[in-house]
């Protein structure tokens, strides 16, 4: 597939592609594709928290990068921490990284070089592997350089447009129970003859005193049309 082929297609939006997995796994899967000698590779996005989704081409891979979470040691997390590619032309003559060392081995590895690609928080890693030494040196300046800043920039976007839904969600649901809520208030404000401040304040207090949410104790007092409250009402507006 040619590379502006496989740039356009990594880009291409539906609902699958819109996942984290999907799209790292489509990196590393067009990676792989388009670097000399690259037996495999694995692609992981990191946003500061605990969970890192990761795709890897070959299930042998997901041993090298597992190796590497658990201990904190190896070419992934150097290069979360220096912003800049980590290379190893010869895992035979490598003195970094033990575990990785002796794991990429045991599975052929002779080489591997990850790029990390920095956006607004979250960080991408494209990890190459060769089972030829010296084989990845002009990796990071190729294609994959290209797809990895272009999926970094798709999961920077998908991040957004899943915190607009949410957004809008959450407003939708504000709207929805805005006019229970307010009912709510004018019951209230009758029980105790006070203003809408006031009556407002006191749901939110019953609401935070009982765990409940606002619009769930806004529609229990229109229920019960204020009736059997106005002791606990009283109290609460004091």
């Amino acid at each position: 597939m040619p590379e502006t082929d496989q740039l356009g297609h990594l880009g291409t939006e539906s609902p699958e592609s819109a996942l984290p997995g999907r799209r790292l796994s489509e990196l590393a899967e067009q990676a792989a594709r388009c670097t000399a000698d690259c037996c495999g590779a694995s692609s992981m996005v990191s946003e500061g928290g605990a969970e890192r989704p990761a795709a890897v081409t070959h299930p042998d891979l997901a041993g090298l990068v597992s190796v590497q979470l658990r201990s904190g040691d190896g070419p992934i997390p150097a290069a979360l921490e220096r912003g800049e590619p980590v290379d190893s032309a010869d895992l035979l003559c490598e003195e970094r990284w033990p575990e990785y060392r002796a794991m990429a081995l045991d599975a052929g590895v002779r080489s591997s070089v990850t790029l990390p690609f920095r956006r607004s928080g979250l960080t991408v890693t494209l990890s190459l592997y060769s089972f030829r030494p010296g084989a990845l040196e002009d990796a990071p300046h190729g294609p994959a350089r290209a797809l990895g800043d272009l999926a970094a920039t798709c999961l920077l976007r998908d991040r957004s447009y899943r915190a607009a839904l949410t957004e809008l969600d959450q407003l939708g649901t504000a709207l929805r129970s805005r006019p229970v809520v307010d009912q709510a208030c004018g019951m209230v404000m009758h029980v105790l003859g006070c203003d809408a401040d006031t009556a407002f304040g006191v749901l939110r207090r019953i609401s935070q005193g009982t765990h409940r949410k606002l619009s769930d104790v806004a529609a229990a007092v229109v229920d019960k049309r204020g009736r059997g409250l106005e002791r606990e009402l009283v109290s609460l507006s004091n």
